[in-house]
């Protein structure tokens, strides 16, 4: 099922890091997982989260390092986030109400020298850009107007899937560091929980905001896990806490970050407090957060702290992911050899049955044997050989100098029983493929609605075709070994096509499986096809030709059987598109990368 990589992609970690990322990347793209396997579903979504973070995170920050940072501003429904940003810049810019979900466009606020980083797309390239200004704040409360994309001034985003980022410069924003309001985790809008998702994990520091009552909900603290298992900077902005609960609230809140492995990240407590009538925080509540940024985008060296810390971290965790989408790749693998076995077990078995049934004597009854008696003289003549098979000899030579009887009646009748084995078998075949691919929930599935328990309507036809090649083939077999001027006129006097039906007869002759009168009749066919053929070409040769008409025989039916199972074979093509073997070993290059930087 594996398919091979062309040139050895770059595994060293100690390498130009981003050609080994965007090999990890080609790889990524071509896995093939399509299988309902347990674990499958899980790796998907992890493939599809590492091309994600690879594109908006991983690529553009080793790509350009001394990019400024982004800081993404996260957190559950409610939870004051857009009243956040607002209050860091000292003035709306992001829609803050009771109408849920609230923030349906992601805004990044930057500094308008820092532009040129973002508005080229180097991170989230998958959303467009929109370049706003700032509203008048006097006036009724908007979010930032679109400038340039034909958009009215202020208008309610489309519904559906967000496809563009508005950026909006302003002076306000710390030099270096560039803020994005985010979605809710948890909003009601499936696109906006996973456009969150998207950001968050393009981030290199996340402020992540929540509120007093909510702090503990399940759904924070699993973005807040994976932010641990990706060591990435945190700062929680614990918002609205009561009066007089600020210490306890806040003393917990550290304790749990602790005890998941965040014990580093800063806590920012924002009091319950009343807002003005432009829906603004006091200035002086987020004054500690502002300093903290500004603190941050100041220090060149700090800044790079960052970002090599959490691109570590986001190097060392896709390299993790990718090692599990390897294991699921390998399951994926696995069970489509195990569906592939089933079939060549299925029609490798018949594939000997068939070659069993022309040796031991199964095609030499009924009609087969009825039209070589007719050819080769009469039935009396069997029931003496049957006597006196001494004899032999002497009617031999009678034989020859008479006229036989035309063979075509012995070819179309071993045209005939030859081809019923081969299409009985074939249907068995198929027969016991789709039982075991139906008792395996990949095979169920591959199969769908089809049914592929009986043969190809074209079977018998496909099969006719080949025994009749394999006829003629026997029948140059002969002329190329009568080529000999010793042997043509002793072959002339009998016929190329009976001498064809003397070596079929010789093929299929042997005395296994058959009993009774049988045993004798069809043990005399074999003689005299065979003493006839070494009359004219001697015993070796006609040891010769018959291997030949084996093999020959032999390819053909493999040949038809082979054909037929790629009915289902073919349905797991869908695995041999990706099954890039390197998987595993880039997982580890990745976690070696990670260490190294």
């Amino acid at each position: 099922m594996r398919s091979e990589t062309g040139d050895a992609p770059p595994l060293n970690p100690n390498g130009d890091p981003v050609a080994l990322l965007e090999s990890v990347r080609r790889a990524l793209e071509t896995a093939a997982l399509p299988l309902e396997l347990p674990g499958a579903a899980a790796a998907r979504l992890y493939v599809g989260n590492a091309l994600a973070q690879l594109d908006d995170y991983v690529l553009p920050r080793y790509r350009s390092l001394d990019a400024p940072l982004l800081a993404v501003v996260g957190g559950s429904t409610g939870a004051g986030k857009s009243t956040l940003v607002n209050a860091l810049v000292g003035h709306p810019v992001t829609r803050a109400g009771a109408i849920r979900p609230t923030t349906r466009q992601p805004i990044l606020l930057h500094h308008p020298e820092d532009r040129s980083w973002f508005a080229d797309q180097r991170v989230l390239p998958n959303l467009s850009r929109i370049t706003a200004s700032v509203v008048d704040p006097s006036g009724p409360q908007r979010p930032a107007a679109a400038v340039g994309t034909g958009d009215t001034a202020g208008a309610e985003p489309e519904p559906g899937a967000v496809t563009s980022l508005v950026m909006l410069g302003d002076d306000v924003v710390p030099r270096g560091v560039a803020v994005l309001d985010a979605p809710d985790i948890d909003s009601i809008s499936d696109d906006n929980r996973r456009l969150a998702g998207q950001l968050l994990a393009a981030a290199d520091l996340w402020l992540f905001v929540t509120t007093a009552n909510r702090y503990a909900d399940a759904v924070p603290w699993k973005l807040l896990l994976e932010a641990a298992a990706r060591d990435i900077t945190v700062a929680v902005v614990l918002d609205r806490v009561p009066e007089g609960v600020g210490d306890e609230v806040e003393a917990d809140l550290r304790g749990l970050l602790e005890r998941q492995g965040l014990g580093g990240a800063k806590v920012f407590v924002i009091p319950e407090s009343p807002l003005d009538e432009l829906g603004m925080l006091p200035a002086d509540l987020v004054l500690p957060i502002r300093d903290w940024l500004e603190e941050i985008a100041a220090d060149a060296t700090s800044r790079a702290e960052i970002a090599r810390r959490t691109l570590n971290g986001a190097v060392k965790a896709l390299g993790r992911r990718i090692s599990d989408i390897a294991k699921a790749e390998v399951a994926q693998q696995r069970a489509g050899e195990r569906l592939a076995a089933d079939v060549k077990n299925a029609y490798d078995d018949a594939a000997i049955r068939v070659l069993d049934s022309t040796k031991d004597g199964t095609l030499l009854r009924g009609e087969v044997l009825a039209r070589w008696q007719d050819f080769v003289g009469t039935g009396e003549f069997f029931r003496a050989v049957e006597s006196n098979v001494g004899r032999l000899r002497d009617r031999i030579g009678a034989f020859m100098t008479g006229k036989p009887a035309p063979a075509v009646k012995v070819e179309s009748a071993i045209e005939s029983g030859l081809q019923a084995v081969i299409v009985d078998e074939a249907a068995k075949a198929a027969e016991h493929a789709d039982q075991r691919w139906r008792s395996d929930p990949a095979g169920r599935q591959l199969l769908g609605g089809d049914d592929l328990a009986r043969t190809s309507k074209d079977l018998p036809e496909r099969v006719a075709v080949e025994i009749r090649g394999w006829q003629s083939d026997l029948m140059e077999l002969i002329r190329t070994e009568g080529q000999d001027k010793r042997f043509r006129a002793r072959m002339l006097s009998f016929g190329v096509n009976g001498l064809g039906v003397a070596l079929m007869i010789v093929v299929f002759a042997s005395t296994a499986g058959l009993t009774g009168l049988e045993v004798g009749i069809a043990g005399g066919s074999a003689v005299v096809g065979q003493k006839l053929l070494e009359a004219i070409f001697g015993e070796d040769a006609v040891r010769r030709l018959a291997e030949r008409a084996r093999k020959n025989l032999k390819v053909r039916c493999e040949s038809i059987l082979t054909s037929e199972s790629q009915r289902f074979l073919t349905r797991l093509d869908v695995l041999q598109a990706g099954s890039d073997k390197n998987l595993d070993r880039y997982a580890a290059a990745l976690q070696k990368l990670g260490e190294r930087a």
